[in-house]
């Protein structure tokens, strides 16, 4: 049970400690696994007792309360059967197996507080995204063109229609269209989109996205409570309020086995005493079908084949965050994945150079990172990646340590590109469009960077988002497990991403680009089925959330991502997506093979206490063996071997 608690939580998460379920299901396992070594050693029950009594009080006190609260509204708890059922057992001298019940649902409830208070942490962090004030813009003498007045606003009090200034490095306050400036924004946080967009008059910005170095004049055109962002914020909260079909069942047939089991308790005590049977002799039959009824088996045969599989993926860096999670990875039947740091590592590269006549490739190469070499865009830092990688001696045949060369005059446009003097000639290196060389821009997958020399265009530099290693394979493995085509879901642009699909094996018809984080969500409904869907950005999160099962990637995830998803994948691998869908359907198996077997061992012994004398020691030994073998066979995930078959 603690290792299925350690999964869910990194290494350095202090939330856990902080929740009053976790620290009652901690103390009340640790006097557990404290008394049981004593009473199996032959110690004094003054010894174990007290530890086990620790146990009952530290575990079971708060679902003792609440089905106490849910039986004063009418409702029979399964939480107040189990404590009942518990307390029977002690009251024959079953304290382990009684204890062993509430350390269960101890550990089953800390879980599951834990889940939601890290996505409440995720939600108002994701708030936080929204600068809280704006530069709201009033023309002086009231007519628009006209000299403006800055005044700093709250953003939630912006209006449709107010403007508001934009400065460098600044977040956007509001969703709106850019009037004039020029700049580029990074907007991963919506879009997903790997690198920053430029912007200038008549471009859309959104709330939360991060400006580049121009200054931008923005209309306001939706309301603050209806931004994109805010949109991601009432998707999760939305999901975080939704229970799985399977949760629901589940709690369906708890409730009528509750029901069942204290009404015949009742008749199986009754219906002697009716008859003329001894009080003592009533009450013994009833404990003792109190217990061999008692679904310990029961409880068994679903958790330790899903929790040894959350322990088999966790040690193979695949963080399954419940028994729930795991249960449903196996039912998947087509896959969705995001583009960017999914099917990418989420970084440029430089992927062709072409030089015109009277250049070379490295010489083109060096010029355009020379004068790229101050610039903090992320186009540039590859640039200036793929020159320094560059061989470079100097006259005497001596290697040089940077191959750059010093850069003068240094100028940057946002939106456009550098300009440098280097070596003696002026170097421009920027946008085609805004340097005027669109009409030429050769066909490209990624982003063509022009490079001018002296006025005169001297090249072309070709940069790409980089593939992820395996990503291809891993496609093809889980499209195998699946009976529907994987589908692509990005932000990004319809060229890049059906370059990406064909490069990792994905049709076309599955291709669905330029979406919305709320676009992306309806995209993954409108698939149909059991749809797990992969993705690393805020922009992902109503789409994990919307999923039938949702899978971040946990180096380039965000937070939102983190806590939206039902699983992480630790070392954005995702090659050990398709061993932990794999792990699942096993443990799907073992859980119907268990149910199978617990419910033929209960059966069994209900009728011969109910049809015969059934003795308490071979009821309790047989209610004891069928929960140790149960617990047993689902404990065998655990092995190595359950990973790679």
């Amino acid at each position: 049970m603690c290792s299925c608690m350690v999964a869910l939580v990194q290494p350095a998460d202090t939330r856990l400690l902080a929740l009053p379920e976790a620290r009652w299901a901690a103390v009340s396992t640790a006097a557990f696994l404290l008394a049981l070594p004593l009473q199996l050693l032959g110690a004094t029950a003054w010894l174990w007792g007290p530890l086990y009594a620790a146990a009952y009080l530290a575990g079971g006190w708060e679902p003792a309360l609440e089905g106490l609260r849910a039986l004063r509204a009418k409702t029979l708890d399964v939480d107040l059967l189990m404590i009942v059922a518990a307390l029977g057992a002690a009251s024959i001298g079953q304290v382990m197996d009684g204890a062993l019940l509430i350390v269960i649902f101890a550990t089953s409830g800390a879980m599951e507080a834990l889940a939601t208070a890290r996505t409440e942490d995720s939600v108002r962090g994701l708030l936080g995204l929204a600068p809280p004030t704006a530069t709201r813009l009033h023309p002086v003498g009231g007519a628009e063109g006209t000299e403006e007045r800055e005044e700093t606003v709250a953003a939630d009090s912006l209006a449709i229609g107010d403007v508001i200034l934009v400065r460098p490095g600044e977040r956007v306050g509001a969703d709106g269209r850019v009037l004039d400036g020029a700049s580029d924004i990074d907007q991963a946080t919506i879009t997903g989109e790997p690198l920053p967009v430029p912007k200038a008059a008549g471009d859309e910005v959104f709330a939360g996205t991060q400006n580049g170095t121009g200054a931008l004049r923005v209309r306001v055109e939706r309301d603050p409570s209806d931004t994109v962002i805010a949109r991601v914020v009432a998707l999760v909260e939305e999901a975080s309020r939704t229970k799985a079909p399977t949760q629901l069942f589940v709690e369906r047939i708890e409730h009528r086995y509750a029901l069942g089991m204290v009404a015949a308790t009742v008749l199986v005590f009754a219906v002697p005493l009716a008859f003329g049977a001894d009080l003592t002799g009533a009450l013994l039959r009833a404990m003792t079908f109190m217990i061999v009824a008692s679904p310990c088996a029961v409880v068994l045969a679903t958790m330790p084949p899903l929790l040894s599989a959350i322990a088999n993926a966790g040690r193979h860096g695949v963080l399954i965050k419940s028994a729930v999670v795991m249960e449903r990875l196996g039912q998947t039947d087509r896959i969705a994945y995001d583009k960017t740091g999914t099917l990418t590592e989420g970084t440029p590269q430089l992927t062709k150079i072409l030089p015109e006549p009277g250049f070379s490739e490295n010489e083109l190469l060096l010029l355009a990172a020379s004068a790229e070499h101050r610039s903090e865009h992320p186009l540039a830092r590859a640039i200036v990646a793929a020159a320094q990688d560059l061989p470079r001696e100097d006259a005497c045949g001596q290697s040089l340590a940077n191959p750059l060369q010093e850069a003068y005059d240094f100028r940057s446009a946002p939106g456009c590109g550098v300009t440098a003097t280097v070596a003696g000639r002026e170097v421009a290196v920027g946008s085609p469009e805004r340097l005027g060389e669109g009409a030429a821009v050769p066909d490209t997958d990624g982003t063509a960077v022009v490079v001018r020399v002296d006025g005169v265009r001297a090249g072309w530099l070709l940069l790409a988002d980089r593939i992820r290693p395996g990503a291809p394979a891993a496609v093809a493995t889980l499209n195998r497990l699946t009976t529907a085509p994987p589908a692509l879901l990005t932000g990004d642009n319809p060229r890049a991403a059906h370059a990406m699909a064909e490069r990792t094996g994905i049709a076309s018809e599955g291709v669905r680009a330029g979406l919305l984080p709320h676009e992306k969500a309806e995209a993954v409904r409108d698939l149909g089925g059991k749809v797990l869907f992969v993705g690393d950005g805020v922009n992902d999160a109503p789409a994990l959330a919307a999923a039938h099962t949702g899978v971040a990637m946990g180096r380039a995830g965000s937070d939102l991502a983190l806590e939206t998803a039902d699983a992480v994948l630790v070392h954005d691998d995702l090659t050990a997506l398709s061993k932990a869908v794999a792990l699942s359907r096993r443990a799907r198996r073992l859980v119907v093979q268990n149910l199978c077997l617990a419910g033929a061992f209960i059966g069994v012994l209900v009728v011969w206490d109910l049809a015969g004398h059934l003795p308490l020691p071979l009821g309790v030994a047989g209610h004891e063996g069928s929960t140790i073998l149960v617990g047993l066979n689902g404990l065998r995930l655990l092995r190595e071997s359950a990973w790679r078959d």
